[in-house]
């Protein structure tokens, strides 16, 4: 009876987390591959799962061992909406929002995954609840605790979450992947057909001791603490999985990896058998979260910096969730329980992913998180005169770390970052000593990183202007010398305060794409010239008197920051005709005739994060049919963790085009001046299409064929496969 039931609740968890990349993935090219879309989809995920919960803790109370009567249809019901297809009305809908500029693309999502998963994941989702439930009504010897079955659930969700990126990404297609996940749903329909009839023929069983349990009424302070414990991961993990995605790719394996540890904490804590308790995490956390608010403070973005936020989500997540189970009730109100748990969950993702961006200009959600993090530890020691020290702690961690920050903006400018850590340290260590006190321990460290924000960023210069939409944070920041802007922790632009305006970073004249617009200058010039993504604008400045400049960009703030000239002047000043196309580039550019472009620029990045849907084959196929007979498709591939060059060639390959790699080193004097390394690709239809540079492609590889590359299509995609070795 106990295997069927764990190998039921096993699958049910496998399909309700395998779903979630898949049609997150899905929809993600609609959304211009936003890394907030994962965000957004937690939110929709979290409101069904409460949704789910809700209606099996509701029809077990009023229906109790007849509960199977209800749900068995249902689930039939639910496989009519299987396999998953983006070709219903409320998709087409969707579409026609998104290409015109959806006013919240947030809810747009929301809506997007109802129409696409919400029946089957709605049922799907009361599964757990309502297996745990039917096996406390029979008589086997732990009925009584059936809270022992929450691991082979959590262990479902995690195989799940890695088998998508890891087995099903890499193989199969996307109709491919909804096809499988429907035959598992049929696998699990059988299981639960099982578990009911096994239910209903065991006779139930109420012991003593479970009777005595189910008396015990629960309070509003009861379930309050539970929305909170749940909540606070909750956030953690969109914070996380946010500023993952953000700079590397918003992929599924990047999506995964969060999520998956935020089940596991679930392992480890809903369990009798732990070798961690409430206790030894509370202090444990401390020892992770107060170096991860130097890093928040100094905008550290190494990849090693990924693994220390990582591992202070994962014990932090642990620790809330191990309180959680210390506060569990007896099994009469255990349906109950979980749909507190999921109201937590569901608080958590919604303020990230809903509330957030609407009232912060960055993101202040993740610190706020942590704080509560430090807020509910367990205290470990109390004095008789605690409380009032600790406001007098607090004030004097705020002015020392007031001095702290002063003295490390002066010697950044004069040593470098190192000397810096080193300053702030003492403020931090202060705030550590104060772990024993959660009240002092999270006052600490909020004063410490309040005082930090106010008195000014330690990491860059002044901060001119910081907004946020749902594409990202953006940042214009002014040094002595030039003033640049920023989205996420990646530079997109730069510009000389005096003297000459020359493009800087990726954009210089003597770098790939440089060179491209010196080719086509004059009386080779092309007339019409389509870019995709505008950055600061910095290539309008190779524009030329009779030539037109179209930017194809998604994010109305980037045209905002681009076209004011009190920040940034290549647009104002440029001599071509500018024009801004707004919304997802897949979608508008394909919009615009064919055969109308000379040359297409590809530079479309979130932060340091690519979106997928523009390099695919369809994609290439798409601009090469807008561009002239001899035109050329320019593709900017630097990246920190990816190696794109083998998707782009393979592209070419697979099209019968040509293809050519550069990646550009820079001299000591250009980087003084400005200008950074790059890596560019050029594909074209012959080689004479390159015009003067055919003749001149000493400084570029062309690219033949790569053996075991599968091109990326508009139904496949395998980042996994790209990820650079050297990081």
């Amino acid at each position: 009876m106990r295997a069927l039931y764990t190998l039921t609740l096993f699958v049910s968890s496998f399909l309700l987390f395998l779903v979630q990349p898949l049609a997150a993935k899905l929809i993600l090219p609609t959304f211009g591959g936003a890394p907030a879309v994962w965000n957004a989809s937690l939110v929709f995920f979290q409101t069904a799962l409460l949704l789910g919960y809700g209606y099996a803790h509701f029809s077990t109370t009023k229906l109790g061992r007849k509960q199977p009567f209800l749900h068995l249809p249902l689930m039939a019901l639910a496989g009519l909406a299987l396999p998953f297809t983006l070709n219903t009305p409320i998709w087409k809908w969707v579409e026609s929002q998104a290409s015109v500029g959806y006013a919240n693309p947030s809810l747009l999502v929301i809506a997007a995954l109802a129409g696409l998963v919400g029946i089957p994941f709605f049922i799907v989702s009361a599964g757990a609840p309502l297996i745990q439930r039917w096996f406390s009504e029979t008589n086997d010897p732990s009925a009584k605790d059936p809270y022992f079955l929450y691991g082979a659930s959590n262990l479902g969700s995690m195989l799940g979450l890695f088998a998508y990126p890891f087995f099903f990404e890499p193989r199969y297609r996307l109709i491919d992947q909804s096809q499988i996940w429907t035959a598992v749903f049929g696998v699990m329909v059988i299981g639960m057909l099982g578990c009911a009839a096994m239910m209903l023929r065991s006779p139930a069983v109420v012991t003593e001791a479970q009777a005595a349990t189910e008396e015990t009424a629960l309070t509003w302070k009861q379930r309050a603490f539970w929305v909170l414990l749940a909540a606070i991961p909750s956030s953690l993990l969109t914070g996380v999985s946010q500023f993952v995605t953000t700079n590397v790719a918003p992929i599924p394996l990047l999506w995964v990896v969060p999520l998956a540890l935020y089940l596991f904490t679930f392992n480890l804590a809903f369990t009798n058998k732990r070798f961690v308790t409430t206790h030894g995490l509370s202090r444990a956390a401390p020892l992770l979260i107060c170096p991860l608010f130097v890093m928040l403070v100094l905008e550290e973005h190494q990849p090693v910096s990924a693994l220390v936020h990582l591992a202070a989500f994962f014990v932090a997540a642990w620790m809330c969730h191990s309180r959680l189970y210390d506060e569990r009730p007896g099994t009469k109100h255990l349906t109950e329980f979980y749909v507190w748990v999921s109201v937590g969950g569901l608080v958590g993702g919604a303020f990230n992913g809903l509330l957030a961006p609407s009232i912060f200009n960055n993101l202040w959600e993740y610190p706020l998180a942590l704080l509560a993090v430090a807020a509910v530890k367990v205290p470990y020691k109390e004095g008789k005169y605690a409380e009032k020290f600790d406001y007098i702690w607090i004030v004097g961690v705020g002015v020392i770390t007031l001095v702290a920050i002063t003295i490390a903006q002066q010697l950044r400018l004069q040593f470098g970052p190192t000397r810096t850590v080193l300053t702030l340290a003492l403020p931090v260590v202060l705030c550590f000593v104060a772990s024993d006190r959660p009240f002092r321990l999270a006052g600490s460290l909020g004063l410490f990183f309040a005082v930090s924000i106010l008195a000014g960023s330690v990491s860059s210069g002044k901060t001119l202007v910081q907004d946020r939409s749902f594409f990202g944070v953006h940042r214009v920041s002014q040094s002595s010398t030039s003033r640049y802007y920023v989205h996420g922790n990646t530079l997109h632009g730069k510009q000389n305060l005096v003297g000459s305006k020359t493009p800087l970073t990726y954009y210089h004249p003597t770098g790939p794409i440089g060179q491209v617009f010196k080719n086509f200058s004059g009386p080779t010039r092309k007339e019409n010239v389509a870019l995709v993504g505008l950055g600061v604008g910095s290539l309008a400045s190779y524009g030329e008197s009779g030539q037109n400049m179209t930017f194809f960009e998604i994010d109305p703030k980037v045209v905002e920051i681009a076209t004011n000239p009190k920040l940034f002047t290549y647009v104002s000043e440029s001599k071509a005709k500018i024009d801004y196309v707004l919304g997802d580039a897949r979608l508008t550019l394909a919009q615009q005739p064919d055969g109308k472009y000379g040359i297409i620029v590809l530079d479309a990045f979130s932060s340091d994060a690519i979106p997928v849907h523009l390099l695919t084959r369809e994609a290439f196929a798409m601009y090469m049919r807008k561009l002239t007979p001899d035109g050329v498709l320019a593709v900017h591939i630097s990246n920190r963790y990816l190696d794109l060059e083998p998707v782009v060639g393979q592209n070419a390959k697979e099209l019968g085009l040509l293809a050519w790699s550069q990646v550009d080193g820079i001299t000591k004097e250009e980087e003084l001046e400005g200008k950074t390394s790059s890596n560019w690709m050029l594909v074209v239809r012959k080689k004479s299409d390159l015009g003067k540079m055919s003749g001149k492609l000493s400084w570029w590889s062309e690219v033949d064929t790569f053996a075991g590359t599968k091109a990326w299509t508009d139904d496949y995609s395998n980042v996994l496969s790209v990820f650079r070795s050297d990081n």
